[in-house]
């Protein structure tokens, strides 16, 4: 098996770190890898890059005054795992790409950070998604209605529309369009100081409008889906996100949200150069 990197938690020195760090809390699919009774190669895998929690991220920076910042991206049912694993303790944002089940149904344990930190926490997404959201967790938006006050998390719901941009403690977040089959959902992209930067997360993409091609354009950071090598109805296979890959032009790109189709060791080396799989806990820089 070739040598991979193990995800790492973030340390004192790393803390001091001014550059922008992403890494990668899950890469696969909605059902998670292994798959639930499955039994090929991949589901009994001894390779931890073939453990795939559902897809999310954390961005973390220093702020223009070296406070150490946090930017979840989808916070999904594996969250609390993912937070553990990696030693989260506070959420300045919350971006959001779209309200499937595997993308927000983790937003529930936010409320340890608001104990943390002190603080609401913005949420943010377009209007389809945070409409979506309030319903889901009316518990939360609409807390008067709770028959006993417990306690809840404390979001403000954003809205935010394609091509809009918001500031992020000092790094540039735009919201650009996707297509998740017939589904327009939100893609990011960060501008910042640093090498990470611009930085594109895209996950639960099948299709690229015209208009958003234009926020692609100078991405040297790509974070793209690419389900398998079979064609599916809303998300990219691996030659389609290679193809999208390759006129975005970044400098790296790295697949998420994987199924169980996807054997790391063995079908990583049919990626071409400038493309990898991605997997739990890499952290990119």
């Amino acid at each position: 098996m070739a040598e991979h990197r193990q995800p790492r938690h973030p340390n004192q020195a790393e803390a001091r770190d001014p550059h922008a760090v992403l890494t990668l809390l899950g890469t696969g699919t909605s059902a998670g890898v292994p798959l639930i009774g499955c039994d090929c190669a991949t589901c009994t895998s001894d390779d931890p890059r073939d453990t795939r929690l559902r897809t999310a991220a954390v961005l973390r920076f220093n702020d223009p005054h070296g406070t150490r910042r946090t930017i979840l991206l989808d916070v999904g049912p594996d969250h609390r795992q993912q937070a553990l694993a990696h030693r989260i303790d506070r959420a300045d944002h919350i971006l959001l790409t779209h309200s499937h089940v595997d993308h927000v149904w983790g937003l529930d344990e936010v409320r340890r950070y608001n104990a943390l930190m002190g603080t609401s926490i913005p949420v943010i997404g377009d209007a389809r998604t945070i409409d979506e959201v309030r319903r889901i967790y009316a518990h939360i938006f609409d807390r008067a209605r709770n028959t006993n006050d417990s306690w809840v998390a404390d979001l403000a719901a954003v809205r935010i529309a394609p091509g809009e941009t918001l500031d992020c403690h000092g790094i540039r977040a735009t919201a650009v369009q996707m297509l998740h089959g017939r589904l327009p959902i939100l893609s990011w992209r960060f501008d910042g100081p640093g090498p990470l930067f611009p930085l594109v997360y895209a996950t639960d993409v099948n299709g690229i409008p015209p208009d958003s091609w234009r926020h692609l354009m100078g991405t040297r950071t790509l974070v793209l889906d690419g389900l398998r090598f079979r064609s599916h109805p809303t998300h990219f296979s691996i030659d389609q996100a290679v193809d999208a890959a390759s006129r975005i032009g970044a400098a790296r790109t790295v697949l998420v949200h994987m199924t169980h189709d996807i054997l790391h060791e063995r079908d990583a080396r049919n990626l071409p150069e400038g493309v990898e799989f991605g997997f739990d806990g890499l952290e990119l820089r």
